[in-house]
């Protein structure tokens, strides 16, 4: 019993280390068949229950969603739709080969 807590510290603790220092994939670049950068995609905004406005992009295998903010970090509540509903060619960058059946 002397030995299992340490080694079992020991293992958490390189587990956990493992995860302090990586870093994730490049979230600006669509990894999809068609793989673009986001910015060749034509986004929407959509509303959420509060209000206040998301970029949305949907180019039928992923979705990206985003808060819209503004130059000082704030969220933007333009009023532009209903809370709920998204505006705007957000499926502009579907792909013909998958497509989005919604």
């Amino acid at each position: 019993m002397k030995f299992i807590k340490p080694i079992l510290a020991v293992s958490t603790a390189m587990a956990l280390s493992g995860c302090l220092g990586s870093v994730g994939p490049d979230k600006s670049v669509d990894r999809g068949i068609d793989a673009k950068d986001l910015s060749q995609l034509k986004a929407g905004i959509w509303i959420d229950p509060n209000g206040c406005d998301h970029w949305i992009i949907d180019d039928g295998v992923e979705g990206y969603l985003s808060a819209r903010l503004d130059k000082y970090g704030k969220p933007v509540c333009s009023g532009t739709a209903p809370p709920t509903i998204a505006t705007g060619d957000f499926k502009g960058g579907s792909t013909a080969i998958i497509g989005d059946p919604l």
